[in-house]
């Protein structure tokens, strides 16, 4: 069996970037859920040389791509129980892509100083502002207190960290980095967010 929690495939550096990881990071479309639609993600997925994956090697992948590159046609949405796949001009027809039940994927951006809203984490256009930075993160299980994680990890290209958690939790997120602290409450239910960008260090 997959562990439980993984790191990801283990922000805003101008207010121009700040404006297109805001159009871009959470697209507000359900897409089309209905079953039977994997094989048209995944032949999406093969224009850009990503079929032959599971989902979560698929996440993985996406999360630690370099910005440089990233396609500019595909966004790939995370959500508590699918992955979306399709276009930016027309995440309306997204097809959809079964995540593991037992599983959640919660991407993260702490920041210092500039953030954008996202809901739900955008593999190929979300941006961060504290992109390849040494940090520390500790996420604790706020029911019974277990230390899920505890590592120093460094962010992604994109200003993110990913990880594999318990579904169905309330956990406590604790970031450090350049002696600024930062934590902040999550929930890992079938409603919740998989984009954390509001917790700021200070």
């Amino acid at each position: 069996m997959r562990e439980t929690l993984r790191a990801g495939s283990k922000v805003l550096i101008t207010a121009a970037v700040a404006a297109l990881a805001l159009a871009g990071c959470s697209p507000t479309s359900a897409g089309n859920s209905e079953s039977g639609r994997d094989g048209e993600a995944h032949s999406i997925l093969a224009e850009h040389g990503l079929d032959g994956l599971d989902p979560v090697s698929l996440v993985d992948e996406l999360d630690r791509m370099p910005l440089a590159d990233r396609p500019d046609d595909l966004v790939v949405s995370v959500r508590p129980d699918m992955l979306l796949v399709g276009s930016p001009e027309n995440m309306d027809a997204a097809a959809p892509i079964a995540l593991p039940d037992d599983q959640f994927y919660l991407s993260m951006a702490p920041f210092v100083d500039v953030t954008h809203a996202c809901t739900f984490h955008s593999l190929t256009t979300c941006v961060g502002e504290l992109q390849n930075e040494d940090i520390t993160v500790r996420i604790t299980d706020e029911a019974t207190g277990e230390v899920l994680l505890d590592e120093s990890t460094r962010t992604f290209d994109n200003g993110f960290i990913g990880y594999w958690l318990p579904a169905d939790r309330v956990l406590t997120v604790h970031v450090e980095h350049d002696g600024r602290i930062g934590t902040t409450e999550v929930s890992t239910g079938a409603d919740d967010p998989t984009c954390l960008t509001t917790l700021q260090l200070a």
